[in-house]
């Protein structure tokens, strides 16, 4: 008896053990069908149903494929090859790499030396560290400096990697690589408004010898916001153009690429050294640095794993071009090239992840523009062999945006079960949007996922809010309520329009809250753009997210998201705002995205142009704005154009006539431009571009003369009609 009560117990629990697996077997297998169910819902509806998707969610506990759709067609991952990147430079250059850049000298620090600056590539010095760097050199005993040659040969010349090109743009996501490399290579510039009638101020991020400073902006009494920032070559040196007018009391920044990479950083050092007390007595030039110079200091960057992070989180171009290129003088020997980075990362995913060669396209490090092409079910399965490589997977995932924390998805997936318990990296381009990651259900399964949408129709906002639903979904599962009322909950919008006092009321606030521009603010501002019923009441509190935080890709995603030319939101702002007796809620914050190339933004600016008719005060405003616009992104204005109907696009054209007419610029960079694009090997653009130079030379005709030629015809942009009136741009 004593030998069969312990047999009798493990059978017991054995069999328990049997029952328990089995149940929880079944529970899982009835989470998965539910999960299932739902997603495929959520892809049925408008805007997924008429795009292409690409979708994979893939179990991390057992390795199952639980739900997919078309995971093997290529698409245009945007972003996400960021994954791709971050996990080769992980994997090869280990999580404790740094960066070093070396400072030599030549000659007698104290008495007169040439200081030579050789970079390796380091992405993460910023005007703090250059300070510190500065520092440095003068407690070494730097005083005196002959000259600065700057060393930059560890990576070669090409300073844009393919899919660059397709975009013409001084954009500070454009920013180029470079070996010697200051704040991503892009530099802030600060407007204040002056004394009604005289200049704003302005001021550069860092102050540097690099720039000359061009400022027509003026400041004037009324509520109105327009002016542009543009920049352009100048030998050595960059300059930057300011236009426009300013109200009283405000203050905003914009941030642009820099031309030359080493003469940023040479001439910004020579000024930062000055001002430590050391005296330059001679020019920046770029040279390689002489076997004959000795060591002097070396500056190291904070190790690769806290550079990842800035990557993926903040989904930084510039930092993923230049690993790409790190990884190339790394793996392959100097020259760091594009070329070699690609070759490097090809080799890892061949040989540690199983994805061939020549199954994808990845011609760049960012995933910027129509270049790169990828499957979900490829990304998933990179996803779940970092996750399965334990030395190495803590590192990639908390390079990852947080749900509702931080990064790109700081301000995503709000109120839903996704929350802290979803990692992922975003994707956003024109018509493309991208979404990959890991998440934990309410269940306790841990997934990876994958989700591309590329050709949809309409707005990116739908898009996002479809694939937030999903991500949410697949973090509910196994919650008491489960995954589809977390979809409901993300994709479900009530309206109702407030009584006028009562919107009046809550717009006053709103508005004296963006005008603060504090980013303290943006929390309790949220929580009110989440639950405010009244579209245009809502479009007032995206407004002041954007304007408490304008650098903030978030900011701007809510207010494009809220923002309409309907009735019911620009319509209801205007009659509003004229009782308030202030400028229009939404349109200068639209203008200033417009005016940086913004995509949407531009589309919203277009139809405004038709929305304003017959409002003649608005009419002017738009037509001044336009006009700016024209100026700093006059090529993404073009693209706009094109692709907005007939009636938006005519709307804006009689609207940009009468700005260029008052601007009285016949060098205006919109002629320039196209020009450029009646020559594009696109035939559809280079005919685009012919139509709207000569529908909008008409127009200029027709303002300036009305009465001399009432038979003028104004003929349509896409119309094939030549005129015959001449060029206003000379």
């Amino acid at each position: 008896m004593r030998l069969r009560l312990p047999l009798a117990t493990a059978a017991v629990a054995v069999a328990l053990s049997l029952l328990t697996t089995g149940a929880l077997a079944a529970s899982r297998s009835s989470e998965r069908d539910a999960l299932r169910k739902v997603l495929n819902d959520v892809l049925q509806r408008s805007p997924l149903k008429s795009a292409r998707c690409s979708v994979q969610v893939q179990s991390l506990d057992d390795g199952a494929v639980v739900f997919s759709q078309h995971p093997d067609d290529l698409l245009n991952p945007a972003s996400n090859v960021k994954l791709f990147t971050a996990a080769t430079a992980l994997v090869r250059l280990g999580p404790e790499y740094r960066f070093e850049t070396e400072f030599l000298t030549e000659g007698n620090p104290g008495k007169g030396a040439t200081l030579y600056i050789r970079g390796k590539g380091d992405p993460s010095i910023t005007t703090e560290r250059m300070y510190g760097m500065v520092s440095e050199l003068h407690h070494l005993g730097l005083r005196d400096v002959n000259e600065i040659v700057i060393d930059d040969s560890h990576f070669d010349d090409e300073r844009l990697p393919p899919g660059y090109d397709q975009e013409s743009s001084d954009r500070a996501y454009m920013a180029p690589t470079g070996a010697v490399s200051l704040n991503a290579n892009a530099v802030g510039i600060y407007v204040r408004s002056g004394p009604n009638g005289r200049k704003a101020e302005v001021e550069m991020e860092p102050p540097s010898d690099f720039f000359i400073i061009e400022n027509g902006i003026n400041t004037t009494s009324r509520h109105v916001r327009r002016f542009s920032v543009s920049s352009e070559p100048a030998g050595e040196h960059q300059k930057i153009v300011l236009r426009g007018i300013v109200p009283l009391g405000g203050e905003w920044s914009v941030w642009k690429k820099v031309d030359s990479p080493p003469m940023y950083f040479g001439l910004t050092l020579k000024h930062m050294l000055g001002e430590r007390g050391v005296h330059v007595r001679g020019r920046v030039r770029r040279a390689k640095v002489p076997e004959k110079a000795r060591l002097f200091y070396v500056a190291q960057s904070e190790t690769f794993d806290l550079v990842l992070k800035r990557m993926n989180k903040l989904s930084s171009n510039f930092v993923a071009e230049q690993l790409l290129k790190t990884l190339g003088a790394e793996v392959k020997g100097t020259p760091g090239t594009t070329a070699k980075g690609i070759q490097v990362v090809e080799e890892f995913l061949e040989k540690e992840i199983g994805v061939p060669r020549g199954s994808y396209v990845m011609k760049n490090g960012s995933g910027l523009n129509d270049t790169n092409r990828f499957s979900s079910a490829q990304v998933a399965r990179l996803l779940k062999a970092m996750y399965d490589r334990f030395p190495l997977a803590p590192e990639y995932l908390s390079s990852m945006g947080i749900a509702g924390k931080d990064g790109t998805l700081r301000y995503r997936f709000e109120g839903s079960e996704a929350v802290g318990r979803l990692r992922a990296k975003t994707g956003t381009l024109e018509n493309v949007c991208a979404l990959s990651g890991y998440v934990q259900s309410m269940g306790g399964e841990k997934f990876a996922f994958s989700m591309m949408v590329n050709d949809y129709v309409g707005r990116s906002g739908a898009v996002v809010q479809s694939i937030d639903a999903f991500g949410a979904a697949v973090a509910a599962s196994g919650s008491t309520q489960g995954p589809s009322r977390a979809v409901a909950e993300l994709l479900t919008v009530n309206s109702a329009v407030s009584s006028i006092e009562d919107a009046k009321a809550r717009i006053r606030t709103y508005l004296a809250l963006g005008k603060q521009g504090d980013k303290r603010n943006i929390s309790f501002l949220r929580t009110a753009w989440r639950n405010e019923k009244d579209p245009a009441v809502r479009a007032v509190v995206a407004e002041s997210i954007y304007q408490s935080n304008p650098q903030d890709y978030l900011g701007a995603r809510a207010l494009l998201d809220s923002f309409q030319a309907s009735d019911e939101v620009y319509g209801r702002l205007r009659s509003l705002a004229r009782d308030l007796k202030v400028e229009v809620p939404g349109v200068a914050s639209v203008v200033e995205l417009s005016a940086e190339g913004n995509t949407e933004a531009l589309q919203r600016l277009i139809e405004l142009a038709q929305a304003s008719q017959g409002d003649e005060g608005q009419k002017a405003e738009l037509a001044d704005s336009l006009t700016e616009v024209a100026r700093t992104a006059p090529e993404e204005l073009v693209t706009a154009l094109r692709g907005v109907p007939a009636g938006e696009r005519e709307a804006s054209v009689g609207l940009l006539a009468r700005g260029i007419i008052k601007a009285a610029d016949g060098q205006h960079p919109l002629w320039p431009t196209l020009t450029k694009l009646k020559g594009a090997v696109d035939p559809e653009l280079a005919a685009f571009a012919r139509n709207l130079d000569t529908s909008l030379s008409q127009r200029i005709a027709q303002e300036k003369a009305p009465l001399a030629n009432p038979a003028l015809v104004v003929k349509p942009v896409s119309g094939t009609q030549k005129s015959n009136v001449p060029h206003p741009g000379g």
